[in-house]
């Protein structure tokens, strides 16, 4: 895993209410404007000017705008969530039924502005707390798409720690991809050709039908 830069690490983390609403006019502001001016052109300057504060206190809480926005992938990452598989149907037909549904979490985990999820994406550095955030939901929902495979009696893979680790891969990459660019690919079709794809791996059909 690549090793975070400390230089991004908030500087201040609120006790009182007043202060975490501070923060947080600041991280709203901070996505307006990178949404609107684009990543290069959203400063801090203008970020302070859109929550209403000064630059001082801007700095008070942020050393700078990456660490800005490595905070903001990481409320985008903490927000997110995937279906539990007790809370899915486990009979004998359901598996496209059970994908679908993950298909459309991950679909409505990246429902942003498009241009902010794109900046979130190719711009964000890497903290300590992205890294750590990035990890422990990627061992929940692979842990989960794993619980399915293991129970569901629809699913013929060979490995399933490898099957889970490439599902969770495979719909999160590809879920990034089209809805930072949504007029790429009809989100419809999108969720329908990959709940395709991942439905007939899982059931181990020939690829030759």
């Amino acid at each position: 895993m690549p090793s975070a830069d400390r230089g991004i690490q908030p500087r201040r983390r609120p006790r009182q209410v007043r202060a975490e609403l501070t923060r947080e006019r600041i991280l709203t502001a901070a996505a307006h404007v990178f949404a609107e001016h684009g990543y290069a052109a959203g400063t801090t300057n203008r970020i302070a000017e859109r929550a209403g504060v000064s630059i001082g206190s801007l700095y008070q809480y942020f050393p700078n705008k990456d660490a800005i926005l490595a905070e903001l992938l990481v409320r985008h990452i903490d927000r997110g969530s995937w279906t539990a598989p007790d809370r899915l149907d486990l009979s004998p037909g359901s598996l496209e039924a059970a994908v679908r549904t993950w298909v459309r979490d991950a679909v409505a985990n990246h429902g942003e502005d498009p241009q902010l999820l794109r900046i979130m994406i190719e711009e964000a550095p890497l903290s300590r707390e992205l890294l750590d955030t990035v990890d422990r939901h990627g061992r929940i929902r692979v842990g989960r798409v794993r619980d399915l495979l293991a129970r569901h009696p629809d699913v013929h893979v060979g490995d399933l720690d490898t099957a889970a680790e490439l599902i969770v891969f495979t719909v999160e990459m590809n879920t990034h991809k089209v809805m930072a660019d949504p007029r790429g690919i009809p989100v419809e079709t999108f969720e329908n050709e990959l709940v395709a794809m991942v439905t007939r791996y899982l059931r181990g059909d020939d690829p030759r039908t």
